[in-house]
């Protein structure tokens, strides 16, 4: 069987390439009509309503058998139509078909090819030179070259059989390169070139999304099919950069129970149905090294990236890699304000003291300080805390990767859940304010 067509064969030539893509076999579907059992014509699909008939259903079954028997010397095939077996319902013979064609190739799997060089004169042709290669947009890459031990000779009606293969790692139009230097009968060296094309699409795309809460990153990556099978994804797994670490996030279902061999668990692929179906990956990343991406501020950082595996509905296999996953990012703070210690009961315009924590996060020093709960979005009539006494205190300097603990005098004006906001430090050496950095929900009560 051939597939391909040579490009640059001639009829002035004893030798042809015959190329036929080796993967897995797929499904032979049946195409005659429809089967069916005569005893659903016969008795219907409420037999087993009446349980006298049920009873007699055998019996009612051996008087039809006649209408399910394979007569050999029967040449009417007027049972061509009926079930033998009950597999016959599927439309499925049990049989595999070879690839006819190349088919489609895509990206991540490995393309192996029987090729077969035969000798269609009637003469013996000597001395075969043989290569194949791949060539593509941006490289040549060779599979197979005899020149160091040709081929000795290829009979009349005969041929030499090999196997190449290629993982396929870029997208778009290959020619497989099939090339034959040869002596024939009146030692004349001839030269045989054949090209055999296809293209390479893509099977998935991979859509990421990514999001910070704090000091943690969320990474969410959708892959989607886009071949005509069903695909199985064995493991997508996140590799992350040196300064980060990753942990995939997922339901876990405690009635579920993975089969344990030698320790190990096993997990069921996961099925991405064909037709752009498509399934959701969650991670959560954590960074191990801040001090790494300084030179990185204000900029894009790398993440990681996602290795991809899975098989076709046959077992075919293949495998991904994506480009490097760029975050959000990171903007460095200088300073942070935490609250250490706030009152479990605050009671409506009664005062109260909270603890609050000055942290120095750069590796210089910082200060001394101003610190004011700023006005400017709120009247001082509608804000629902206020500083109880002097509006403005004065603190120190704060060591490098240091903390200083400070305490503020505040008062409740409005009774429900309410926000601590709007502190403001204020840097007098480097005259530079640092604003809404403490956001802390109260609960005030009446009495």
């Amino acid at each position: 069987m051939s597939g391909g067509s040579g490009g640059g064969a001639q009829a002035s030539h004893s030798l042809a390439f015959r190329v036929m893509r080796l993967c897995r076999p797929s499904l032979h579907v049946e195409t005659s009509p429809l089967k069916f059992d005569p005893c659903d014509l016969l008795f219907g699909e409420d037999l087993f309503d009446d349980p006298f008939a049920a009873s007699k259903f055998s019996h009612l079954i051996g008087s039809q058998s006649g209408f399910g028997l394979d007569d050999p010397s029967d040449l009417t095939y007027r049972d061509r139509f009926l079930l033998q077996h009950p597999s016959d319902s599927l439309g499925l013979s049990g049989l595999l078909v070879l690839p006819q064609a190349f088919g489609a190739i895509y990206l991540g799997e490995t393309f192996c090819s029987y090729i077969s060089i035969n000798n269609s004169s009637t003469f013996e042709v000597r001395d075969i030179v043989i290569k194949a290669e791949i060539q593509t947009e941006r490289q040549r890459l060779m599979l197979l070259d005899t020149s160091k031990s040709p081929v000795e000779s290829i009979r009349a009606g005969g041929r030499y059989d090999f196997i190449v293969d290629h993982d396929v790692k870029e997208l778009g139009a290959h020619t497989l390169v099939c090339t034959a230097l040869y002596s024939d009968v009146d030692g004349e060296r001839k030269y045989l070139p054949q090209f055999f094309k296809f293209i390479v699409s893509n099977p998935l795309s991979v859509r990421t999304k990514v999001r910070s809460v704090k000091d943690i990153t969320f990474l969410e990556a959708c892959i989607e099919n886009h071949t005509k099978s069903n695909l199985y994804l064995d493991q997508v797994e996140f590799e992350p950069t040196q300064q980060w670490s990753a942990t995939m996030l997922k339901i876990t279902d405690p009635s579920s129970k993975g089969n344990l061999l030698m320790g190990e668990k096993f997990e069921d692929p996961i099925l991405i149905r064909s037709g752009e179906g498509m399934y959701n990956y969650l991670y959560q990343l954590k960074l191990l090294s801040p001090e790494s991406l300084q030179s990185k501020i204000g900029g894009n950082i790398v993440l990681g990236k996602l290795q991809i595996t899975w098989r076709t509905n046959l077992g075919e296999p293949g495998r991904l890699q994506t480009q490097q996953i760029l975050g959000n990012p990171i903007v460095r703070k200088e300073i942070e304000l935490q609250a250490l210690e706030i009152p479990n009961i605050i009671v409506l315009e009664i005062p109260f003291t909270v603890t609050l924590d000055l942290l120095n996060l750069t590796d210089r020093v910082l200060g001394p300080f101003e610190v004011w709960v700023s006005q400017s979005d709120d009247s001082l009539d509608d804000r629902a805390i206020v500083v109880n006494g002097f509006q403005s205190m004065t603190l120190g300097e704060v060591q490098p990767l240091s903390s200083l603990k400070f305490q503020m005098n505040l008062i409740a004006t409005k009774p429900g859940i309410q926000k601590i906001s709007g502190i403001t430090i204020f840097d007098t050496i480097e005259k530079k304010s640092y604003d809404s950095l403490l956001e802390s929900e109260i609960f005030v009560d009446v009495d």
